[in-house]
């Protein structure tokens, strides 16, 4: 945590999960952080801690990413109160478990919209100031559902599997600047994901800690890794795949995730 010692680092969805876990994480280190998230009341509250007990610096800017003037009017708040972010989390995101045609398209379309849009839009406006620095961070949460299509996940995966490749060709792109970006790859995690994605028991893997994956894909990013997976497991899971066919990974996946209404597979 010495790589962010007394700067300024930006989270998205820190208010529960992941997010916060990096809040924590990065506040022990005594890092200066910007929270955000949809819930005002959940920042306030873990500002207030945070700066309590480790006497860091702590800025709160409620905003949904689901709005695309969102990530614009964050960026203008952290310029117009002098926050130099050094290291940017784009953290926030969700996903919606079910049969695709079922699904209520707007939540789909605001899935997109947070998991691709914001990122590409956050980090293109926080990523100029760190090159003309010449140094400065970015950490994509993408998941190890970014390896595969995983049936009644299909547009959350589709979307992991954009912040991947989106994280890993900037960290090449932008290495000469001094600038590292990683993508982390969690499976599943203590959060509150399963939930809001209506994701029942019967398709839930092992869980890590929350805090186990934050300091993992910490570590990760301060060691100059474009990518990193969370668990021994799951890093294993997601490259043996290469060794089957496509089709043949999506069948397996689609018959463990297959909620109990949906109709067999042909």
């Amino acid at each position: 945590m010495e790589n962010w010692r007394g700067k300024w680092a930006l989270i998205t969805g820190a208010s529960a999960g992941i997010g916060r876990a990096f809040a924590f994480e990065l506040a022990t280190g005594g890092t200066n952080l910007i929270l955000t998230a949809r819930r005002g009341d959940r920042l306030a509250e873990l500002a207030n801690e945070l700066h309590a007990k480790y006497k860091i610096q702590v800025e709160v800017y409620a905003a949904d990413l689901a709005q695309p003037a969102a990530p614009a009017k964050l960026y203008e708040f952290t310029s117009r109160n002098g926050l130099d972010v050094e290291l940017l989390i784009n953290n926030a995101g969700f996903g919606v478990y079910g049969e695709f045609t079922k699904a209520d398209i707007a939540r789909e379309l605001e899935m997109v919209q947070v998991n691709i849009a914001a990122v590409v839009h956050l980090t293109h406006l926080y990523l100029p100031p760190m090159i003309t620095r010449r140094h400065g961070d970015i950490l994509i949460l993408a998941s190890t559902a970014a390896f595969q299509g995983v049936p009644y996940l299909n547009t959350y995966s589709a979307t992991k599997a954009f912040d991947l490749h989106f994280a890993e060709a900037l960290a090449e792109e932008v290495k000469k600047y001094g600038i590292r970006v990683c993508a982390l790859c969690p499976g599943s995690t203590t959060s509150e994901f399963s939930e809001v994605a209506g994701q029942p028991a019967s398709v839930l893997r092992r869980k890590e800690s929350a805090e186990k994956v934050a300091h993992v894909g910490l570590k990760a990013l301060a060691s100059g890794k474009s990518y990193v997976i969370s668990g021994g497991e799951n890093f294993l899971g997601a490259h043996a795949q290469r060794l089957l066919p496509r089709r043949t990974v999506t069948r397996v996946v689609e018959k463990a995730f297959r909620p109990k209404s949906a109709g067999q597979a042909k």
